[in-house]
């Protein structure tokens, strides 16, 4: 009885080892690939080899890369299908925008404006996340894809009808389709269809780099962690954690609120790298296109997903001295990464290469006939 003990405790020990084993390898290459694209842009930067074009894109690759990790939180690790995500990233960008505004005049630094509306976004879209978590996670499949891509554009076609000003004497005002009487035009911050324009940018590269690694942290440490397991547990057989007593809906809606928040403040870093924005922006192609970053790195695969969300971000970029061709591209390249990653004899043919490719090993020791090995 007591060597059975023993080995079902070894057992779970060197589990616990090589799961945290497998943590610190993710945690090692994502922070990596992180860290090293940060020096590289900036080094590049410097020495003038990155045009101005490129250098633009420097905060919308790491939103997109954070996003991506965000929607490795509903799709990867619960294991459900949202197409929502623009709606979060949405509502985070004008809170963000009027949070920024109404802090103009009483808060000088613009990185603690950027921080207090990082703050701000996160709370609100994590509220919304929950309102709307309630009533659609207990939906599988396609319908839960559906009602989030619905939510999405709610979102979008709110924000064409809403209004938000300051008066003359600082008191915030809002509207749903028609302008604000006691706003005048310096006053406008949200005005409908047209969005927001004459935004104070306040974000860097810097801070959606460090938004990006605290994106990473949240999400590597809820992987990581008994929550974390318990949501990955419900993924692989619903019926089995729900036999064992595990509150499903509790651990998705913990996996869709967090995930909501985390968009959320990445569309408040990407409203505050741009001086307008509008809500056309945030439609079903942002979704889908946030999507595709997860589905192209590998559906749980946090550093994978960065690495699609980087390059798919640059493409259009780099291609567009072939106007009338870069989309093509586009499309083209991605189809043909797709095959490559989901087609089993293209992947053994991939590795057979690469297992050739490595050098052999040299044996140490006797072989069959007894004579000591070169």
């Amino acid at each position: 009885m007591a060597d059975k003990i023993k080995k079902s405790i070894n057992a779970k020990r060197l589990k616990g080892a090589v799961r945290n084993n497998q943590y610190r390898k993710e945690a090692i290459i994502s922070y990596g690939i992180l860290v090293i694209g940060f020096i590289l842009l900036q080094l590049g930067a410097s020495a003038g080899l990155i045009g101005r074009n490129l250098q633009g894109q420097f905060v919308p690759i790491c939103v997109y890369m954070s996003l991506a990790i965000a929607l490795n939180l509903v799709v990867g690790l619960s294991g459900e299908l949202s197409l929502g995500h623009a709606g979060f990233m949405a509502i985070g960008v004008f809170t963000g925008i009027i949070v920024t505004r109404i802090l103009e005049s009483s808060v000088t630094a613009d990185w603690l404006r950027l921080i207090i509306a990082l703050i701000a976004s996160a709370v609100v879209t994590s509220i919304a996340g929950f309102i709307i978590g309630i009533p659609i996670l207990g939906l599988r499949g396609d319908y839960l894809a559906i009602v989030t891509l619905a939510f999405g554009e709610i979102v979008r076609n709110l924000m064409n009808v809403l209004y938000f000003g300051l008066d003359k004497n600082g008191k915030l005002h809002f509207a749903f389709n028609h302008t604000i009487e006691e706003v005048d035009t310096s006053g406008r911050i949200i005005t409908g269809a047209i969005g927001a324009t004459g935004v104070h940018k306040t974000a860097s590269f810097a801070s959606a780099t460090l938004l990006t690694a605290f994106t990473l942290f949240v999400v590597l440490n809820l992987k990581n962690s008994k929550q974390g397991r318990a949501i990955m547990s419900i993924r692989d057989n619903r019926i089995a954690g729900e036999s064992i007593g595990l509150n499903v809906r509790k651990y998705k809606l913990m996996a869709f609120v967090m995930s909501a928040a985390l968009a959320g403040m990445a569309g408040c870093m990407f409203g505050q790298n741009y001086s307008t924005m509008a809500p056309a922006k945030f439609n079903v192609n942002t979704s889908v296109l946030i999507l595709v970053f997860v589905v192209l790195g590998g559906i749980g695969n946090i550093w994978g997903g960065m690495i699609a969300a980087a390059l798919l971000t640059v493409l259009p970029e780099a291609l567009r001295q072939f106007a009338d061709y870069r989309m093509l591209t586009y499309a083209i390249v991605l189809i043909v990464v797709m095959i490559c990653t989901y087609n089993p004899a293209i992947k053994a043919r991939i590795s057979g290469i690469v297992k050739k490719l490595k050098p052999k090993k040299k044996k140490h020791g006797k072989d069959k006939t007894g004579k000591e090995a070169a």
